[in-house]
């Protein structure tokens, strides 16, 4: 009988130890309400800043490189590609399109 009161005691206080919520974690407003809404979750972001950043990525796809634009042309054409493996770049650019001249 002894054991049997010593055992639930040692239960109860398990149980108490376990399942025991800290103040701490009251604390935190997700507690109550732990989904935000839409508006809320982007609040952190600046429309502006993002806005300006689209901007910015255009201006530099506008302004690229002539080896850039000469090497993106280049890809598109297979036996070129192929030439540039061997050659280079620049000179299968000037092997294939180089020579093109219009009046």
């Amino acid at each position: 009988m002894r054991t049997l009161v010593i055992l639930a005691l040692l239960a109860a206080l398990m149980i108490a130890a376990t399942c025991y919520e800290s103040h701490e974690s009251m604390e935190s407003h997700e507690y109550l309400n732990p989904f935000l809404n839409r508006r809320r979750a982007n609040d952190f972001i600046q429309s502006d800043s993002r806005l300006r950043g689209i901007a910015q990525e255009r201006i530099r796809e506008r302004s690229k490189a002539p080896q850039e634009y000469q090497r993106e042309l280049c890809e598109d054409y297979y036996p070129c590609e192929m030439y540039a493996f061997r050659h280079g770049y620049a000179a299968a650019y000037k092997h294939y399109f180089g020579r093109r001249r219009t009046k």
